[in-house]
């Protein structure tokens, strides 16, 4: 057994009612502390800092997980975390999700402001503009993260990253990339040309196909995808920033693709892209 500490009983226990506490919104905004939930995430919460300080603050363990993930707990603690060995109704009582895994950690936030990618010259961003599920966006920056994109970024009027549900639908890609949040889709189009990016929007009505901007050879050069609402898409005026309205083409009788699969679709055919121009985006690539 990982020696972790006294064991915490009661849910009532401010520890337990302040981690609690940051499934809302408005509490992890003012906190500045977001949950992480599961053995994947809580390994790459040990393993993440930003410059000299540790992301991971807290973990909450159940004993069966703390002998199950003792790797994890372990690297946790030499994170400098405070980690609780907690009763399973504890754990429970914190997590969110239905059937808990035995491991909550609780993390500093992570956003990167918009100017620091910009500074870094980026050749593949994930925009996402007016995404309001959690579910997609979280699984959206797990595509951009697998693709190699190098930002994400979110504009004011998508989802909060640090949601539960996005959280969990990263599968530990908050820890992998920069993002940025809370930016004007305006500003991030502007920073993003300015910066030598082309912008293109994914839209299904869009006026140009995905597979003849390849076959063209147009898509090898700094990209920007900007990915909408998944129920109906981008408005007007954000297409109307863009460089290049781009749908995915449905070759069978599908009606359309949700919107993570056409974001993985269109971030994978620009990664392939930048490749064959010379620009290595793999990262087991030698």
């Amino acid at each position: 057994m990982v020696s972790v500490g006294p064991e915490l009983i009661s849910p009532r226990s401010a520890r337990v009612s302040a981690a609690r506490r940051l499934a809302r919104r408005n509490f992890r905004g003012k906190e500045r502390l977001f949950l992480a939930e599961g053995p994947q995430a809580v390994r790459e919460a040990a393993a993440h800092r930003t410059q000299d300080t540790a992301t991971l603050v807290e973990l909450f363990t159940t004993p069966e997980a703390a002998e199950r993930y003792a790797d994890i707990v372990g690297a946790a603690r030499d994170a400098g975390a405070r980690v609780h060995l907690a009763s399973d109704e504890v754990v429970a009582d914190i997590s969110t999700t239905v059937t808990p895994q035995g491991l909550v950690g609780v993390c500093r936030f992570l956003d990167t402001p918009f100017e620091e990618i910009l500074a870094a010259r980026p050749r593949l961003v994930a925009v996402l503009a007016h995404v309001r599920d959690p579910g997609n966006a979280g699984t959206v920056l797990r595509c951009a993260d697998a693709a190699g994109a190098d930002a994400v970024v979110l504009t004011d009027a998508s989802v909060d990253l640090y949601n539960p549900k996005a959280v969990r639908a990263s599968v530990g890609s908050h820890f992998h990339l920069p993002v940025a949040v809370g930016v004007p889709v305006e500003r991030a189009v502007t920073g993003l040309r300015d910066a030598g990016v082309r912008l293109v929007a994914a839209d299904g009505a869009g006026d140009r196909d995905l597979d003849e901007e390849l076959d063209k050879g147009a898509m090898g050069g700094p990209t920007a995808w900007i990915f909408g609402n998944e129920a109906w898409g981008l408005p007007e005026e954000t297409r109307a920033l863009a460089d290049a309205v781009v749908r995915v083409p449905i070759h069978g009788k599908a009606e359309s693709l949700n919107l993570a699969t056409a974001a993985a679709v269109c971030l994978y055919a620009s990664a392939r892209a930048q490749r064959a121009a010379g620009g290595s985006r793999s990262v087991t690539e030698s």
